[in-house]
């Protein structure tokens, strides 16, 4: 951000930036510039005088060389709603005697009055909107699709629920044991009906049909169930 020039003092920047957060406070500093050849006393001043703090608010620049100055402000309760800020801040500059210190700057110095030069520079207020990180979504607002996870001994479990993939394999397992059944069921009523043969010449038991029966619903259970 570019500067202001003034008689005396070059003063960066031209306008105070604040990041601006509620409850907290917030800091930024500019920096004055001594570009002539003599001591040049300063002073701050502010239209919210209770609102910021300001150090040094006086001081005394020397030739050639720069003095930092930081302004604090205080946490505020609430934001404005556009964020526009009309406090404004006025630096007053002054020669000074050589060798002079910030302890004998005085607020008389600062007078204007006839053949004196009493340099003054506005700077503005501008809060600039803090950037905070995007809160966790909630659980509503995921979907009744999205994970959920919960944390123990340093081990993530996953409480949703199975996945396509895993009911069809799953399904695709019980399928392929109940062919398994089925085709034993098969042989074991292949052998019943031989032995049955063997017994009664060619004819068929009632105990071999009672068994053909419960055999025959056992296997369309499993069918049913795949």
């Amino acid at each position: 951000m570019s500067g202001g020039s003034g008689t005396f003092l070059e003063i960066q920047p031209s306008e105070l930036a604040f990041p601006f957060e509620i409850m907290r406070q917030s800091s930024c500093s500019m920096q004055l510039t001594n570009k002539t050849d003599h001591y040049v006393a300063f002073k701050v001043k502010t239209t919210n005088p209770k609102q910021y703090c300001v150090r040094p608010n006086i001081g005394v620049v020397l030739p050639g060389s720069t003095c930092d100055v930081t302004v604090t402000m205080q946490a505020q309760k609430a934001s404005p709603s556009d964020m526009q800020c009309k406090d404004k801040f006025l630096v007053q500059s002054v020669v000074a005697e050589n060798g002079a210190t910030a302890q004998e700057i005085n607020a008389a110095m600062f007078n204007k009055e006839p053949g004196k030069v009493v340099d003054e520079f506005k700077l503005r207020v501008v809060y600039v909107p803090t950037t905070t990180p995007n809160p966790i979504p909630e659980e509503s607002e995921l979907g009744a699709s999205a994970p959920s996870y919960s944390q123990e001994n340093g081990i993530s479990h996953s409480t949703m629920p199975l996945s396509a993939t895993s009911v069809i394999s799953k399904l695709t397992e019980e399928k392929m044991s109940a062919i398994q059944q089925n085709q034993k069921l098969r042989q074991e009523l292949e052998l019943l009906r031989k032995e049955s043969s063997k017994t009664s010449g060619g004819g068929f038991s009632i105990t071999f049909l009672f068994v053909v029966g419960l055999l025959g619903i056992i296997v369309g259970y499993i069918l049913k169930r795949t």
